[in-house]
């Protein structure tokens, strides 16, 4: 398995990737390769400091970084040679079986669509996040930030990635799948959410159990939680706000000390035909590491090809 890692995005680049990629070589076995794509001088540079052979990774030399205020489109054509644009290269080709990083997430999205391109029949690939439950285990919230505004056929299609992510990543057996909405009541929310949950409602798809509330989130009711990505996001970025509360009040708690985002490190790119991450631009190394791993995790699950089937 051939794992591409761009090593020139994110806030602390190329250090914290370097830093990341070193610590996940350590976790994941053999057969597992990290292709570092980005400037090698850099990388060979950031090694040798680490008294590490240059030869430790392979490396992908590029010339050009996608900033993170680029407008997306016009960035990966007018820099071919970034580290982003290389890296789909080499996942359209074959030559890698996924691609991360911490760059640019409008290029991420656009260069997945472009490249490898969604899986026919999905609507709008969409991002998910998971949410540790109080119970110890984990649910799964989705889109959190891709798609702002959804119509009710893109939100069913959203019940059917998240389960199956839950059923084959999280290895939940029949995962309920729940709508966000106000209320519990069928006539809740607006015109949208109240024409998702009629679509929903009559689903084999998937195990639709109704409409979720907030409160719901780190309960075990959903496996699945649906939603539009302006509200998803809006609540992730609630959610990470309790670790740095319970952090800056100098507290430590087992059940908080999950909402730390650097235990997952990424977020994969659903409905298309490869593997996609995502991550934090701030990520420390400990954060590309999980998600590296996690990556691994997501390949062997063979989750695109999971989706084709249902889709097709």
């Amino acid at each position: 398995m051939k794992i591409g890692f761009d090593i020139m995005g994110g806030d602390h680049a190329p250090a914290n990737e370097i830093e990341g990629a070193i610590l996940a070589s350590m976790a994941l076995p053999p057969s597992v390769k990290i292709i570092l794509i980005g400037d090698s001088d850099k990388a060979k540079a950031y090694l040798k400091s680490k008294n590490l052979d240059e030869n430790t990774f392979e490396i992908v030399h590029t010339t050009e970084v996608i900033d993170m205020g680029e407008h997306p489109t016009k960035a990966l054509s007018q820099k071919p040679n970034s580290s982003i644009s290389i890296g789909f290269k080499l996942l359209k080709e074959g030559k890698l079986n996924a691609f991360c990083s911490a760059g640019n997430t409008g290029a991420m999205l656009v260069g997945s669509m472009f490249s490898v391109k969604s899986v026919p029949g999905v609507i709008r690939p969409c991002i998910a996040t998971v949410l540790p439950k109080l119970s110890g285990g984990y649910g799964l919230i989705l889109d959190v930030g891709t798609n702002a505004d959804c119509k009710p056929d893109v939100l069913y299609q959203f019940g059917i990635l998240g389960s199956l992510y839950a059923q084959y990543v999280h290895k939940q057996e029949n995962p309920k799948v729940g709508l966000l909405n106000i209320g519990e009541e069928p006539e809740k929310g607006n015109l949208v959410a109240q024409a998702t949950y009629n679509l929903m409602n009559e689903t084999k798809d998937f195990n639709f159990i109704g409409n979720v509330e907030g409160r719901d989130f780190f309960n075990d009711k959903a496996d699945v939680i649906v939603c539009e990505g302006f509200v998803g996001n809006i609540a992730l970025k609630m959610a990470e706000s309790f670790y740095r509360l319970i952090m800056k009040r100098g507290r430590s708690d087992e059940y908080f000390d999950r909402f730390n985002y650097e235990n997952y490190g990424g977020t994969p790119i659903l409905g298309i035909n490869s593997t996609v991450m995502i991550a934090h631009g701030i990520s420390s190394p400990l954060a590309f590491k999980n998600m590296l791993v996690q990556t691994k995790e997501i390949v062997e699950a063979n989750l695109p090809e999971k989706i084709k089937q249902v889709f097709n």
